[in-house]
């Protein structure tokens, strides 16, 4: 149904205007400039003709049947002829109207009421709160934008209507085309993931480009863009980063901004590739509509100047590329052909004082290198200079080498005017320094290396204890509880194969002293508390305690202590365990997020966890080979596998509960948060094993 909005055989503006400049006239304006080849009716009951065009008092009255509906209207009436446009079986909506949850709590419910409308009926909508849409290819421009832009072949969609706006005017004068352009407003109903699916197969659209401050469905986006992406490239700019940006998202469009590292980490599972702005979105996005992926990270840099191909040589080596060793043929024949001044080797500079003729020669020399996989060429105006000549011989040796990026770097203002359109119409995009070729060409090998990672990776099941996990969170939410006690958050990790040490709970001094026999000395005491999280600071840890009078001792301190600093904390306790040996110190936990579910962290253990951040995250499920990439990503992973003839730990004890914990999270959706911290890890072959286990839930 969703192809109705951009392929609609008929479509009905309501709130059409006869008042130029008004929202309603120029979606009406923009119908008929697009040259849609539709029927399009006009509703206004205070009007007979609008543009020269039939206009009826309400929709209801159109003798045809309608595809889709436009409402313009002000947003207090909008589910009211929402309903009349389902009464009339209009199958798809576009709401341009404001006034919705981007408003406050009246907005809010005025939106819940029009997707119950749509529901009612079976419509789909778009917005509200958007520009409309635009198809090149249908031709249709569903939207009020002032502009009408040019057919090219990458689709754009934002969650801004003004920033739509925006994007049209600098098209316009940048000569950039697009099939699609898709306002998604407060995507009450259809978002960008639907958008995303639909245009997997369009023949028109080579690249997704979007905008988004949130995604509305997580896990169907996880489901949805790891398909399309191996179809095309989808590439993001993802607003609210910033602790402010996400208030701002927040209050523009009613959208939760989320996690930034959970986005991260959804798009990279996804093989969606990302940017820091919209600048660079463009860029990646017109590039890779237009030229291969590079088949390794080998770049040439071609130049007639010293200081850029500096520049662009820094550029690669920061985003991770390699600088291309060239053949020695490659070498040699460069040697054969330019001036002994030049320099042959990568980066390849044939001096200010080269024509069209040269950079061909050298061009082609560098493409025909099998060590080459990717050409940057950089051209800066001198007196002799042939920005033109030079543009069309790049637009030659791309249709001679097609398997073989080339990003032309032609610095400078209008004297290489005239070489940029024309490359630009040959489908080939310039960039004004060559920082931004560099960007461009990182997403490029990014994607082309996940287009060549076809492997499906197991995900792990463990043998688990599940029903003695579900009674242990059933009596916690009978006493009303989201912090499970240290006990209890043991206990659901030892069902889930975790090792823990032995420990028991004591209420007094004598069951303190049992306790601590049965397990054997020495012992650990910690205080347990729901409301006490950071036991340490209030003295409710007492380490290496080897008799029973310092059992008895330390229970009556820890006791005391927890009723001098937390007084109206409720005590449950105090928990015996065992001493065990020192270990190298680990943290693996989990946060779940609003949209895309648990995050599962590692990373270095201990007090210092919070002040050196050296952590790694990935979205459950996760299989083996992305638990061990995660301990990789770490400096945990050079102190594990042992400096300077250090012993190497246990690496895979530590994947074991990385897996571990991810299916836990799996299991039981009520959990938000686990936090294991420290673990200790012994020499390989000895295991690991969870100190401390800290565990919310949420309500029910």
């Amino acid at each position: 149904m969703l192809e109705k909005f951009l392929r609609p055989k008929s479509v009905a503006v309501i709130g059409a205007s006869r008042t130029p400049g008004a929202v309603g006239h120029e979606i009406v304006r923009n119908l008929i400039r697009s040259g849609y080849p539709g029927q399009i009716y006009p509703v206004n009951p205070k009007a007979d003709k609008i543009l020269d065009l039939k206009c009826y008092k309400m929709i209801g009255e159109v003798e045809d049947e309608v595809d889709l509906a436009i409402i313009a209207v002000p947003a207090k009436i909008v589910p009211q002829v929402a309903e009349e446009a389902g009464e009339k079986g209009v199958k798809c909506l576009i709401v341009v109207s404001a006034g919705f949850k981007e408003v406050g709590v009246e907005g809010a419910e005025r939106e819940k009421r029009l997707l119950e409308i749509c529901r009612k009926y079976g419509m789909r909508m778009l917005g509200p709160n958007c520009l409309g849409l635009i198809n090149t290819s249908t031709p249709i421009n569903a939207s009020f934008a002032k502009q009408n832009p040019i057919k090219g072949d990458i689709a754009f969609f934002s969650q801004s209507g003004a920033l739509c706006t925006a994007i049209l005017d600098w098209a316009e004068r940048e000569n950039i085309g697009f099939s699609n352009l898709i306002s998604l407003g407060n995507m009450a109903d259809t978002d960008e993931t639907d958008f995303i699916e639909l245009l997997a197969n369009d023949k028109n659209t080579k690249a997704i480009l979007i905008y988004i401050e949130g995604i509305k469905d997580g896990k169907r986006f996880l489901e949805v863009a790891p398909k399309v992406s191996k179809i095309k490239p989808i590439i993001v700019f993802k607003a609210g980063a910033s602790a402010a940006g996400a208030r701002a998202a927040a209050s523009h469009t009613g959208s939760m901004a989320g996690s930034m590292v959970a986005y991260r980490e959804a798009f990279r599972r996804s093989g969606v590739l990302t940017v820091d702005s919209l600048e660079d979105l463009f860029n990646l996005g017109l590039t890779l509509a237009s030229q291969p992926t590079p088949e390794g990270r080998n770049i040439a840099i071609l130049t007639n100047a010293g200081g850029p191909s500096i520049v662009a040589a820094d550029a690669v080596s920061k985003r991770n590329l390699n600088l291309a060793w060239l053949s020695p043929t490659t070498i040699e024949r460069l040697r054969s052909k330019l001036p002994v001044e030049a320099s042959w080797i990568n980066p390849v500079d044939v001096l200010g004082d080269a024509l069209a003729d040269r950079y061909a020669f050298a061009l082609e020399t560098l493409l025909k290198d099998y060590s080459v996989d990717a050409v940057i060429v950089i051209l800066t105006p001198q007196a002799m200079t042939q920005p033109l000549e030079t543009a069309k011989k790049i637009i030659e040796m791309r249709s001679k080498f097609p398997n073989k990026p080339i990003l032309p770097v032609f610095m400078g203002g209008e004297s290489v005017r005239e070489a940029v359109e024309l490359l630009a119409r040959a489908g080939i995009p310039n960039f004004e320094y060559p920082e931004r070729a560099a960007d461009t060409l990182a997403g490029m090998i990014e994607y082309g290396e996940y287009l060549r990672s076809e492997r499906i990776q197991e995900i792990p099941k463990f043998k688990v204890r599940k029903s003695d996990v579900r009674e242990i969170f059933d009596r916690v939410r009978r006493e009303r509880r989201v912090n499970l006690l240290s006990v209890e958050a043991r206990e659901v990790v030892k069902a889930y194969g975790i090792p823990v040490p032995e420990y028991g709970l004591a209420q007094d001094r004598r069951q303190a002293v049992e306790i601590s026999r049965k397990i054997g000395y020495p012992v650990v005491m910690k205080v347990v508390s729901p409301q006490i999280l950071h036991k340490t600071d209030i003295g409710g840890v007492k380490l290496n305690l080897k008799s029973d009078r310092e059992v008895e001792l330390a229970f009556n301190e820890i006791i005391r202590n927890a009723s001098i600093f937390m007084p109206d904390a409720r005590v449950f306790g105090v928990e015996i365990q065992k001493m065990v040996p020192q270990g190298r110190e680990v943290i693996v936990g989990m946060h779940r997020d609003l949209q895309f579910g648990p995050l599962i962290m590692f990373g270095l253990g201990g007090i210092y966890v919070n002040l050196i951040k050296d952590v790694s995250f990935r979205l459950a499920p996760i299989s083996r080979e992305e638990a061990y990439q995660m301990i990789l990503e770490t400096k945990a992973y050079a102190l594990l596998r042992g400096i300077r003839g250090e012993t190497s730990s246990d690496i895979d004890s530590v994947v074991d509960i990385i897996l571990r914990i991810s299916q836990l999270s799996m299991d039981f959706e009520e959990i938000n948060e686990i936090d294991i911290n420290p673990i200790f890890v012994y020499e390989r072959g000895k295991g690991a094993i969870a100190l401390d286990v800290k565990m919310t839930i949420g309500s029910e």
